[in-house]
């Protein structure tokens, strides 16, 4: 039933135009996604965001040899389907709205670690912003902190090799799938990387590096992390995404300074100056803010989830009895039945609840 269920999964990540938040409205109301499938055409387009022609393509979807090669290559080549709903889905990244139905990894990174930065910039960085990335790096021995960037030229790539070099967990997030790597001058680096980290990416194989796929891939670098490092960038660029969409999810960004003028210093200074990243000079700068010290506290305590009014109502009826049929809980005069899917499926991405066949859900205890 699993294995079925991470077959229709890996198919509705495939279909043209559904991305996270749609995919996940399609879970929420038709309850699994092999139901999506099953769903006549009428009941899809209630769904919310999907309409008459999303749901078209929802039931014109045929590429099921992909589904089955993707499937033998993940099995073949040691590639982990994580589907958002697992405990070893990246729990920060799920906090967020556009978080990916599941990601494909190929290593042997914690991606929970206790601490988690990304170190990003531009592709055409100077020697001072390399010597400062890998002296930055190798100042965070210690901290069980693993280090996130793009694998992309310039500081991605001296991050991930001074990751390697100091054994530091680093994970490099991808915008292509499994089955080839870009750029292709890294791919050694990117072998070195799978003793102690490892290459992520939410896009399945034959899925190509394609332009519109880099800014996707940056809202994971920037949210499965505590906190965002820009080195060095121009005033527009991949750094800049990512420090914004860092930004945007409420996490921590900083910026290293530079000379006045410099064009790879023009991004880092306007992110300072507009209040958009913190000043940071070393790596016990970022200790200091952060709060951390050689002791790596508990993921467990740095996630804090907030809920809404109608979620504290639902866990606080999940707390009096373990187990609840969703047509029970949309009968309780405190619910709103017609947000009950999608406060339902809030809970299980946030990880207090699962999903059980027949309807049913169930708290998780611990």
């Amino acid at each position: 039933m699993d294995n079925e269920e991470l077959y229709f999964t890996v198919a509705l990540t495939m279909i043209p135009d559904i991305g996270p938040v749609l995919s996940k409205n399609l879970l929420a109301y038709v309850g699994s996604a092999k139901e999506v499938f099953r769903t006549p055409k009428g009941k899809l387009e209630k769904v919310p965001g999907i309409g008459s022609i999303v749901a078209k393509q929802v039931l014109a979807f045929r590429d099921f040899d992909r589904v089955e090669k993707q499937l033998r290559f993940a099995e073949e080549q040691g590639v982990k389907i994580i589907r958002f709903h697992e405990p070893s889905y990246p729990q920060r990244l799920k906090r967020n709205n556009d978080a990916p139905l599941l990601l494909y990894f190929q290593g042997k990174a914690n991606l929970n670690m206790p601490r988690m930065i990304s170190i990003v910039g531009t592709r055409k960085c100077s020697d001072d912003g390399r010597l400062f990335t890998e002296k930055f790096v190798a100042d965070l021995q210690g901290l069980s902190c693993a280090v996130v960037s793009g694998l992309a030229y310039g500081i991605d790539i001296f991050a991930h090799k001074a990751a390697v070099k100091q054994n530091i967990c680093t994970i490099g997030v991808v915008a292509h799938g499994h089955d080839k790597l870009y750029p292709s001058a890294h791919r050694s680096t990117a072998k070195e990387m799978m003793f102690n980290g490892g290459i992520l990416s939410e896009y399945p194989i034959l899925t190509r590096p394609d332009r519109e796929n880099f800014p996707s891939r940056n809202r994971i670098v920037a949210g499965m992390c505590d906190a965002t490092i820009v080195i060095e960038t121009p005033f527009k660029g991949g750094a800049m995404i990512t420090a914004y969409l860092a930004h945007s999810y409420n996490r921590d960004v900083f910026a290293v300074p530079g000379k006045v003028g410099d064009p790879k210093k023009e991004g880092v200074h306007f992110l300072i100056k507009k209040n958009k990243a913190a000043l940071l000079e070393s790596a016990e700068d970022l200790m200091e803010y952060m709060g951390w010290d050689q002791t790596a506290a508990p993921l467990q305590q740095q996630l804090v989830f907030e809920l809404s009014t109608a979620e504290e109502t639902l866990m606080e009826l999940f707390g009096k009895k373990n187990k609840w049929h969703i047509d029970a809980l949309g009968q309780h005069p405190k619910i709103s039945s017609s947000d009950l899917s999608l406060n339902l499926l809030e809970l299980e991405l946030k990880g207090l609840i699962r999903n059980l066949p027949g309807k049913m859900y169930q708290k998780i205890e611990g």
